[in-house]
């Protein structure tokens, strides 16, 4: 972790009950803010990191424990079994409800809705879409969503037909090689996407797989992570309207 950057870990209410969060901020006042989306598998330690990278950047970020409902918890990137009872409880519904309780927090902070941005990885990533179709605030990415074409899970319908209602300028990161998300899909996405009412962009990363800018993975690929984030940071820079 960069000297420049504390964490804790804070309890937010929710009409479902307490959820906490990880959190990271600058020592230096934040303009910016980030919610930062969990991949399948929870609020890890990779998931800490990608916070505290953004803390870094200047971000007062949090990352909200959706699976607070189950009771909490992870699981290890090669036992995706557990990761089914985790998800005990959750809808696109209760993810709404907690993303509402991470942006009123943000904005205590002082961060108007378009200074805040969010970044989701794998079930991230389809979570971004949700939201920046359902709220408004400044500027999402998603990596590798799955689930937003053809979907995965009864209680996560598909959102490609929400792409004309978009309220937040929304950047989708793929790779090729992603056996979960077809290419086929990605394409229909970026064809839906062009009536779209706000800024989106679709990018595609021709050898990559799922997870690959997640370094504890066996798919990262730190050629395609690196320009990811620059895009990611560039994109942020581009939409977000930093507050005073």
């Amino acid at each position: 972790m960069a000297d420049d950057v504390t964490t804790r870990t804070i309890e937010l209410e929710t009409p479902d009950g307490p959820m906490q969060c990880f959190e990271a901020r600058p020592t230096t006042p934040a303009k910016r803010a980030m919610i930062v989306v969990q991949e399948a598998f929870g609020v890890n330690r990779y998931i800490e990191r990608v916070t505290e990278r953004f803390a870094a950047a200047g971000y007062d970020a949090v990352a909200p424990y959706f699976f607070h409902r189950a009771g909490g918890g992870t699981a290890s990137y090669d036992d995706f079994a557990s990761v089914i009872p985790l998800y005990e409880g959750l809808s696109d519904e209760a993810i709404l409800v907690d993303l509402d309780a991470a942006f009123t927090h943000l904005e205590g902070l002082g961060h108007p809705r378009e200074a805040i941005g969010m970044v989701g990885f794998c079930f991230g990533g389809r979570v971004t879409f949700l939201a920046a179709a359902r709220r408004t605030f400044g500027a999402a990415v998603g990596f590798y969503g799955g689930g937003i074409v053809t979907p995965r899970f009864e209680q996560f319908p598909a959102l490609v037909g929400e792409s004309d209602a978009l309220k937040a300028a929304w950047l989708g990161l793929f790779g090729d090689q992603d056996g979960s998300i077809p290419v086929d899909d990605v394409e229909a996405l970026r064809g839906a996407l062009r009536d779209a009412p706000v800024p989106t962009a679709i990018v595609r990363y021709g050898e990559s797989e799922h997870g690959f800018f997640c370094d504890e993975r066996p798919s990262f690929d730190p050629k395609a992570s690196e320009a990811a984030w620059a895009r990611t940071t560039e994109w942020f820079d581009a939409h977000l309207q930093p507050g005073s």
